[in-house]
């Protein structure tokens, strides 16, 4: 799946990353007896391919898998097999995937009794959960009238798991800095085609990621698997993949969505709270403490989880959020400090931390790191 938000169907990395990696990694190239046989290709060479790429459509299935070394909590509908988006943190899990252009997207996670769906098509967003008969709707603005809160919600929000190759690679090319570390490390061969391996390993101590591994496709130059492997790790802490991929632009009635007689629909933000609080207000825009691999993103408004509060960020229930995220995140951990107190959830990757004024902090760091991103106002 492409990158969304924009007309142009490229992927953003900037030149000055690609000059840099070039000065360090220019004369490593990739043996010409890896397996399959590609012709050698330097790092900024790849990373010039996915600049350039261009894909008007393209649709497959998506397996991810999620070792986090999360603590024990209570995910609804029952981790893996379920189809709530939030059991994505944890075990293995099916998605199907189309990409019609920037403005038409749709993520389908499968589960063994229902489906939850998330579909763009134009300025429509849509959630959908079959199991519970349930699905959102929020209006986004036109391409030229957005403003920061509304235009993330094509992505899902800050906090959203990564659900296709698009969007994990996009946030680990979107980190690299001139202390990133990149190479190419063979070839591959992911959902039948043929890849360059590509892997961007930060020096940043305060990063616990070790190292990202992007398979690049041989010809169309956009990522089919990425493997983010925990700093002092050797296998994958989160992957996900094309089992399967078709590119061709996929049929325009894949993006229309229709809620079936009966459905519950809710206006909210299923990720960051009511549509119209995030359409009316300025004050949602993500800001960031830090740079690269250590940088932290905060973002205000998202809502408290209290004692007795129903419906969590946002209010409601529906996929992926609502009572479902109420429910996890009010198992983890309290904390506080300084800063204030709130909820913290800590991996092998990640630390995020909801705190009880209504700010999400998350970042690829250590808990102290969060907690000094949240005392700085």
């Amino acid at each position: 799946m492409m990158r969304t938000g924009t007309g142009h169907r490229r992927w953003m990395v900037p030149a000055a990353v690609v000059l840099a990696v070039g000065a360090g990694v220019g004369g490593m190239m990739i043996s010409a007896s890896a397996t399959p046989e590609l012709p050698p290709k330097t790092a900024a060479q790849l990373l010039v391919d996915l600049h350039q790429a261009r894909v008007d459509g393209v649709s497959g299935t998506v397996v991810e898998n999620a070792d986090l070394g999360l603590p024990a909590i209570p995910v609804p509908g029952g981790g893996q097999g379920s189809s709530d988006l939030t059991s994505l943190i944890s075990g293995s899990h099916t998605l199907r995937v189309w990409y019609g252009g920037p403005d038409r997207v749709r993520v389908a996670l499968l589960g063994t009794l229902g489906e939850s769906d998330v579909i763009r098509d134009g300025t429509d967003l849509w959630t959908w959960s079959s199991q519970q008969n349930e699905a959102t709707h929020v209006r986004l603005p036109a391409e030229g009238d957005r403003k920061t809160g509304p235009a993330r919600h094509g992505d899902g929000g800050a906090a959203q798991v990564p659900l296709t190759p698009r969007q994990a690679a996009q946030r680990a090319l979107d980190a690299i800095d001139p202390s990133t570390a990149v190479s190419v490390d063979g070839t591959a061969s992911v959902a039948g085609r043929d890849a360059y391996e590509l892997v961007l390993a930060p020096r940043d101590a305060r990063s616990l990621i070790g190292q990202v591994r992007i398979a690049v496709d041989a010809r169309a130059h956009v990522p089919l698997r990425v493997r983010v492997i925990a700093r002092g790790a050797t296998s994958p802490a989160f992957a996900v993949g094309f089992t399967h991929v078709s590119f061709g632009r996929p049929d325009p009635a894949e993006f229309r969505f229709r809620p079936p007689p009966g459905a519950r629909i809710s206006n909210s933000n299923p990720f960051l709270g009511s549509a119209r609080h995030h359409e009316d207000s300025t004050e949602t825009a993500p800001t960031t403490v830090g740079t690269g691999w250590a940088r932290v993103t905060v973002l205000d408004g998202v809502g408290p989880i209290g004692p007795g509060r129903q419906g969590g960020p946002g209010g409601q229930g529906g996929p992926g959020g609502g009572s479902s995220l109420t429910q996890v995140l009010g198992s983890l951990p309290h904390v506080s400090g300084s800063w204030g107190s709130g909820r913290v959830l800590s991996s092998s990757l990640f630390t995020a931390l909801l705190t009880d004024d209504g700010r999400l902090i998350v970042g690829a760091v250590r808990p102290d790191l969060v907690y000094q991103a949240a005392a700085h106002r």
